[in-house]
């Protein structure tokens, strides 16, 4: 079921934060600057990428994290495709995404902008095949026939949107992810931690961004 998108503020006028969840779409320390830390980094890329690799994430939000990724594989010059796979339920409206984004302007983002729909989409662009699967990921996810090498988790706080941490849909995180495949997220929240730890994950606590103090990483193994 798609979740009706909830009213949104902005923080400075440029960045957005959810009323529903109290939460803002990305560190008002710095979107980019987070999205390379965490997920990113966390991640070991651009190392990793080779022709296929496939990044699922659990929260699109402002695309945000898709258009640092697609830039970042482009760089790293890699022959081939890179395949973006991004989960959501409360999709903004175009209009808000637009808004978020001009705080990034050294982003491509019109290719994203132009597709961009409150219904499940695709985006592809050059060496890139992307798709947002909009609705509720304790479903979608388990309907999804593909494996990540890489998750970004990128749900709002735990403690404010604990659907997006549940046991059961890290689990099939876990059952989603291709062998040796990885995980990041901003949070290092101690059920987080068990979630993906008894989902097969070896779990690493580590130094975070801005100023959190920790998140997590991990290794399915």
């Amino acid at each position: 079921m798609i979740g009706t998108q909830p009213p949104i503020s902005w923080i400075d006028n440029r960045i957005p934060v959810s009323c529903k969840f109290n939460d803002s779409y990305y560190s008002i320390y710095g979107g980019l600057e987070e999205t390379n830390f965490v997920f990113l980094s966390g991640n070991n890329l651009p190392g990793r990428f080779n022709d296929g690799f496939h990044i699922a994430e659990l929260g699109f939000g402002t695309g945000l994290n898709m258009l640092v990724s697609i830039e970042a594989f482009h760089k790293a010059n890699i022959k081939g495709t890179l395949h973006y796979t991004s989960f959501e339920k409360y999709p903004l409206e175009k209009s808000q995404a637009e808004r978020a984004l001009k705080s990034f302007p050294t982003l491509n983002k019109n290719f994203l902008l132009d597709q961009w729909s409150q219904k499940t989409f695709s985006v592809i662009s050059d060496r890139v095949i992307a798709t947002v699967i909009i609705g509720d990921a304790r479903k979608t996810l388990k309907e999804w026939d593909g494996k990540a090498d890489a998750w970004f988790l990128d749900g709002f706080s735990p403690s404010k949107n604990p659907e997006l941490w549940e046991p059961n849909l890290l689990k099939n995180v876990a059952i989603k992810t291709k062998k040796k495949g990885t995980f990041a997220t901003y949070t290092a929240a101690g059920a987080v931690r068990r979630n993906l730890s008894d989902s097969g994950f070896l779990v690493e606590k580590v130094a975070g961004f801005g100023r959190k103090r920790h998140m997590c990483k991990g290794t399915l193994i």
